[in-house]
């Protein structure tokens, strides 16, 4: 069944591709240029190109058909993920942990752009990951913001490179750290030896930075927070790590959590704070630690 839609005069100049993306209920441009260079658009009439500039005022048909999605549910679709905040913009998702960012090759389980496509996750070109401006591990708890809208997403973006967006992290690692504050810069990539992990100094690295606080002393025992100016990989367990001061429950690098109960890695996403990209005002969420890690610093508690 074919669909109709009326290009608002405010869209004067703007590219078809984009204005279809935002409005047609798409995932992402690329679905829009697809439906485009099959010819399944036309406007006033006539087939259409991507990058036709609008007037405003057009008749836009296109084939409801070709824009569906892929028949049956995609793995992870069916969760329920928490949401601290949801708008025409943005929606800033509490992950829990074992859940993907988005779908990735070798990615087995569920997702959480799955999770959340029908909510009308919009922005960039790749339709495996609509509105993902960053992620999380998979055994990372908490949260990150995620675009509902083109605007919205060149926004983040831009605010992510500047590092104008905050995010704030609580690990539990092994040992003391030598300062009660102190920032790590030490350039990151892939592990020469094992493609698995990261390492300080490894093959094609990218410069990474992390600022890390003493929250609270225990027996053996470290909690910290952590602020990131950069985004790479495996960052915050990595560089800690690589100081001598694992995040525990991370035995990938270094630190099992047996003794306190602990089924992964002891970190959590609990702050997030950004420009809202409608009109500037500056948004502030925090996340409590989960339930699994907040009854193991109980434990790690008591072991003192």
């Amino acid at each position: 069944m074919g669909r109709e839609l009326i290009a608002a005069h405010e869209a004067a100049g703007e590219r078809l591709d984009r204005y279809l993306a935002d409005h047609a209920g798409l995932p992402s441009r690329a679905a829009a240029e697809r439906l485009i260079e099959r010819g399944a658009v036309r406007v006033d009439g006539e087939c259409a190109h991507k990058a036709l500039r609008l007037a405003g005022g057009e008749l836009i048909e296109f084939e409801e058909e070709a824009a569906a999605a892929p028949a049956g549910p995609e793995p992870g679709s069916e969760l329920a993920i928490p949401l601290a905040l949801i708008d025409d913009d943005v929606i800033v998702a509490d992950k829990p942990a074992g859940v993907v960012t988005h779908p990735a090759p070798g990615v087995v389980g569920p997702t959480l752009v799955a999770a959340l496509r029908d909510l009308g996750l919009r922005g960039g070109d790749d339709e495996q990951r609509p509105g993902v401006i960053h992620r999380l591990d998979r055994d990372t708890s908490g949260l990150l913001v995620l675009s509902r809208s083109e605007r919205a997403y060149a926004s983040l973006g831009e605010q992510m490179r500047a590092r104008r967006i905050e995010r704030e992290y609580v690990a539990l690692v092994r040992g003391r750290p030598p300062s009660r504050r102190g920032t790590i810069d030490a350039p990151i990539g892939r592990d020469r030896n094992d493609v698995g992990r990261m390492a300080v100094g490894g093959r094609a690295e990218r410069p990474a930075v992390t600022h890390f606080e003493l929250a609270e002393p225990l027996a053996g025992m470290s909690l910290l927070r952590l602020k990131l100016e950069t985004g790479r990989t495996h960052q915050i367990r990595v560089h800690l790590a690589a100081i001598g001061h694992p995040v525990l429950g991370d035995p990938t690098y270094g630190a099992s959590g047996a003794q306190l109960g602990l089924g992964r890695q002891f970190l959590h996403a609990a702050r997030l704070a950004f420009e809202h990209p409608a009109d500037g005002h500056r948004v502030e969420l925090s996340s409590e630690l989960p339930p699994d890690l907040a009854e193991a610093l109980e434990r790690a508690r008591a072991a003192g």
